[in-house]
């Protein structure tokens, strides 16, 4: 029997270990898996990194995830571990791309107990010298039992630095179904929460979330499927289950955007960044790739051509300026719809570099390195002969603006146009002429003031980060056209998104997978979905205040709640009839329980 204890106590001795990880790694959270014995995963997740439980605990603070280790294919499946040990066993992370994996039901509650075990305080035979507070434990389950468990959480509850009780959570899920019927009723919910905690008085409060793009989806004009744009919206004093949100409602706005969608009304200028692009890598690494000419000229050909113009021009045949000209470059190089060009008017001061730009980028007439050479050699011999006297604009920082700014007074450096020269010759007007465009369109669309303006402007860094900086201009641009046609956003709605998203760029590198928030009314949005089912929606039963408060919280969604579920019908219609309709969304229902233990 002394063997037995002196066993059961080096088990919670040894969980208490690995959950104390959380001491040794305060400042940074551990980017591996600690494992406990050989079948549970110990992950630490806080930070910018998303709760998996958010849906059902409000909690902001660190957590522990528990979750089922899973051998990877290299691994010794014969291998013993020992549990005293504290493991980083990278053989056991889970392979890349694959779902995280649930215990059974009954070894998550031996874990919960383990975790209250060693939190409380009247547990005086364990010995434990300095109880620390840990942060909350939240266990993924496969629902193999009759509720389908798929979560079990416990949280400390504590006054001061004393521990006093714990919150016990356990979160159920049904589904998927298209069959309505099994629907709760508020009022009963309501009734067994009150039973369950002994209250009199319980408040409610909604959430709803609902998918824009679908709903707002413009015939050719939709961003793709790997961009989201949706709203969330929270309000007090729920009614009814599924009941629409009221207009006084809390709305934010939930935009992540993947530029490059051909249906999208910038696709060109993404275009036109992506050639940007390709002369920055080969900048880069020495190798450029030049597309195919469509054009039958030559480069050189249609450079002269452009040059002979210039030279009309010069001698009084042709009115001087940047007129018809520049509506021809432009007309040759949008080459897009309508929407285009309510959304992204053509600048209609494109100078002499910029139109240069635009005839080598949308015509693709430069085939090679060579051929930029003799267009460069060309445009260079009439500066120097005074055959041309380009306009360009104030503050053009290129090469090719500084030689033509020295030809106004009839002399220019020379340029060896050898080894990387040309291409960033070409990549510097390119980079001119674009900031120009965002610029334009950020000033006329949202009127903004360019809080940030110099940081994405800015010429005193290298090119390859004033070509990353005009990646993020590019990001915020699909973002801001994508509100303009999908959601027909007006300037007083731009204006505060185009700061979130410049604030953010100026502190972080370019993330395409970001999800930017905008909190908005829900009149400005409700029209989009308001005969439109949601993707999520729930309502919290709250009891009690502080750290008395618990909840209880019924969701309906049409993905499933947690990660570790996986269901091939997942966000598709019924195929069966259901209640007379055969459009029925198939959805998941959701049940999340609270309980209290006090230990003083």
């Amino acid at each position: 029997c002394r063997r037995k204890n002196e066993k059961q106590n080096c088990v919670y001795l040894n969980i208490l270990f690995s959950f104390r990880i959380y001491e040794e790694g305060r400042e940074s959270i551990p980017e591996n898996p600690y494992f406990f014995e050989t079948d549970v995963e110990i992950c630490l997740v806080g930070g910018s990194c998303k709760s998996p439980v958010e849906r059902f605990w409000n909690g902001n603070s660190v957590i522990y995830v528990l979750q089922k280790a899973r051998p990877n294919e290299d691994s010794d499946p014969m291998g013993e571990s020992n549990p005293d040990d504290a493991i980083y066993a990278s053989e056991l992370l889970p392979r890349e791309g694959s779902e995280p994996a649930a215990l059974s039901v009954t070894r998550a509650k031996q874990l919960i107990s383990l975790y209250a075990m060693v939190q409380n305080p009247n547990m005086t035979h364990l010995k434990i010298s300095d109880l620390v507070v840990l942060p909350p434990l939240w266990i993924r389950c496969d629902g193999s039992d009759p509720e389908h468990t798929c979560w079990l959480g416990a949280e400390p509850l504590k006054a001061g630095n004393k521990i006093t009780g714990i919150n016990f959570y356990m979160v159920t899920c049904d589904g998927p179904t298209a069959d309505k019927s099994c629907f709760a009723n508020l009022e009963e919910l309501k009734m067994a929460h009150k039973m369950k905690h002994h209250s009199s008085v319980v408040t409610t409060k909604g959430f709803a979330q609902y998918e824009l793009i679908r709903a707002a989806a413009m015939e050719d004009t939709i961003v793709e499927s790997e961009s989201k744009i949706y709203v969330d919206i929270t309000w007090n004093s729920v009614d009814k289950i599924l009941e629409t949100p009221p207009l006084v409602s809390a709305a934010t706005l939930n935009i992540a955007l993947k530029p490059g969608d051909p249906r999208s009304p910038v696709y060109q200028l993404y275009r036109e960044l992506q050639f940007l692009l390709g002369l920055a890598e080969g900048l880069k690494t020495g190798v450029t790739e030049w597309p195919e000419p469509l054009e039958s000229e030559s480069a050189v050909e249609l450079v002269q051509e452009f040059l002979t113009d210039l030279k009309k021009k010069l001698d009084g045949y042709c009115i001087s300026g940047n007129t018809k000209e520049a509506e021809k470059i432009q007309c040759d190089t949008a080459a897009v719809d309508s929407s285009m060009k309510s959304i992204f008017s053509e600048r209609g001061d494109l100078d002499f570099a910029e139109q240069l730009w635009c005839k080598m980028r949308s015509k693709g007439i430069v085939g090679s390195y060579q051929e930029l050479i003799e267009c460069f050699t060309l445009i260079i011999k009439c500066l120097e002969h005074g055959e041309i006297q380009p306009w360009i604009h104030q503050g053009s920082s290129s090469l090719l603006s500084k030689l033509i700014q020295q030809s106004y007074h009839g002399k220019i450096e020379a340029v060896s146009l050898s080894g990387i020269t040309p291409i960033q010759m070409l990549l510097e007007i390119g980079l001119d002429k674009m900031k120009k465009d965002y610029v334009s369109f950020f000033i006329v669309t949202s009127r903004s003031s360019l809080l940030f303006q110099d940081y994405f402007i800015s010429t005193s860094v290298d090119l390859q980060e004033q070509v990353h900086r005009v990646q993020k201009l590019h990001h915020m641009l699909e973002i801001m056209v994508s509100c303009t046609v999908l959601l027909q956003f007006k300037h007083e709605n731009l204006f505060p998104l185009t700061q979130i998203c410049m604030k953010y760029y100026k502190e972080n590198p370019l993330n395409e997978q970001h999800e930017f928030q905008l909190p908005i009314r829900p009149a400005l949005v409700n029209k989009l979905y308001e005969n439109d089912h949601p993707e999520i929606w729930k309502v919290d039963i709250s009891s009690g205040h502080g750290q008395k408060e618990v909840k209880t919280t019924w969701q309906v969604s049409t993905n499933p709640p947690v990660e570790h579920m996986t269901s091939n019908n997942t966000g598709l219609l019924s195929d069966s009839t259901v209640n007379g309709s055969s459009e029925e969304r198939m959805h998941f229902i959701s049940v999340a329980k609270c309980s209290q233990v006090h230990f003083m």
